[in-house]
């Protein structure tokens, strides 16, 4: 007897389709929404910190004064305007025309989460090997999926990636005869886990890549929204060849505006151009109109120093409360920069079985599952902490403890039922996973 499906296109399906998972993430926002709710889960900017009545004002001339152009069709690379502002934001990082950047190199993309599709689209093919750190962001693990290739992770600890476990990853997918095609790293105020690679470390790193002649997807959301010091120069700053770097606006500016950026080697930019035009035709001009226009004419660097502020009060109250509530055993990495906070639960819990009753405590997280392409990582959350205020964070973070000092305590009663406390390394690993707190 066949088995039954409730999609009548199962069996039609291309086998890619095969690889794609749904997010954590997104499965959370219907119930994170709900105003009862206190929402540690999701990685919302604060867009109230804006100067809202001036950007509206400005969104307004746009389609007013500006419309034949903002509402029309535009060029695949995006407008020549857009790609000078953003070589002035890179600049701020380091990444300036002593590195070799240039308008000519950039293309815009439809928010960051696009640029890492391009990327896979070039140079995935199916059962190819991406490095990652592990955890690693869960839109790059469903775009890699979606392409067929296999996620390695590569550990971390309160520094970063570490050196000699890629090294070894490099060496163990030598081993099995795969091939690994990029080394995918969130380096600095990483999601999820708020750590940032140091110094010392990025140099290393290069250097590994450069020997194995491996490449390296930089993905920088977050670098401009450090808090008590500047981070660190990105990898892009350090070496061209090899390296291509993604960015977006969406966490300094606006994430309903979707434009994000890749900064390619010379060589690769036309391609990625094509395959942009292939899959959206072009960027929105109107967009495009509007980021441009607000680099050109708002404070930015003013406004980035408010988010900075409020992200950094925000952090603060959330370390505070951890410290204040959390039962013993739980620890939790201490972000310099960035919208997230990376608890480690006490031995046995397991942060998606707990969901269901953390939800009808009435907050949310996203469990640690999400980060991991084999879905290990049950003893972990992420907490963002960029949108609620302070005293919201609280109150969420007393929830959720309660719920913990719940299943302790069930625990101490009953006993582990069906291993929940199991904590797993990289992917095929039964060692532990790194120690973040």
């Amino acid at each position: 007897m066949t088995g039954t499906t409730l999609d009548d296109y199962t069996d039609r399906y291309a086998r890619r389709v095969r690889g794609m998972t749904a997010s954590e993430i997104r499965a959370l926002f219907a119930v994170a929404s709900r105003p009862e709710v206190v929402s540690l889960a999701g990685g919302a900017p604060y867009i109230a910190a804006l100067p809202l009545d001036a950007v509206g004002e400005m969104l307004g001339r746009l389609g007013a004064e500006h419309g034949t152009t903002t509402l029309q069709y535009g060029i695949g690379q995006g407008t020549l305007e857009l790609r000078e502002r953003i070589c002035e934001v890179m600049a701020l990082s380091g990444i300036d025309a002593s590195c070799g950047a240039s308008p000519e190199d950039v293309v815009v993309t439809v928010g960051g989460q696009q640029a890492l599709d391009l990327i896979a689209r070039l140079f995935l093919d199916p059962g190819d090997v991406v490095l990652a750190e592990g955890p690693t962001y869960v839109g790059a693990l469903g775009v890699f999926q979606a392409a067929q290739a296999q996620v390695v992770h590569v550990p971390m600890d309160d520094d970063g990636l570490i050196p000699e476990a890629l090294e070894t990853a490099i060496a163990d997918q030598a081993r099995a005869g795969r091939r690994v095609k990029f080394l995918y790293t969130i380096p600095t105020y990483q999601n999820p886990a708020g750590v940032t690679l140091t110094e010392e470390r990025r140099e290393r790193v290069l250097d590994i890549c450069e020997r194995a002649g491996l490449l390296v997807v930089e993905d920088d959301p977050y670098g401009q929204l450090g808090f008590e010091s500047e981070a660190p120069a990105p990898l892009r700053a350090r070496r061209r060849d090899g390296v291509f770097y993604l960015s977006t606006f969406s966490k300094t500016f606006a994430p309903g505006l979707r434009v994000g950026w890749i900064l390619a080697p010379h060589a690769v930019r036309e391609k990625l151009v094509i395959a942009s035009e292939a899959q959206i035709l072009c960027p929105s001009a109107y967009a495009q109109a509007a980021v441009t226009t607000y680099l050109s004419s708002m404070p930015w660097r003013e406004q980035l120093k408010i988010y900075r502020e409020v992200y950094r009060e925000r952090r603060d109250a959330m370390l505070t409360a951890l410290e204040d509530l959390m039962p013993a055993g739980t620890r939790w990495t201490v972000p310099g920069g960035g919208l997230f906070v990376w608890a480690t639960l006490p031995d046995g819990l397991d942060s998606k079985a707990m969901m269901p009753r953390a939800i009808a405590a009435r907050v949310a997280y996203v469990p640690g599952t999400g980060f991991y392409a084999d879905g290990s990582g049950n003893g972990h959350i992420r907490l963002n902490f960029s949108f609620p205020p302070p005293e919201r964070i609280r109150e969420g973070v007393r929830r959720l403890a309660s719920v913990m000092e719940q299943d302790i305590a069930m625990r101490r009663v009953f006993g582990a039922v069906g291993g929940p406390g199991t904590r797993r390394g990289r992917a095929g690993s039964d060692a532990p996973g790194p120690d973040l707190a």
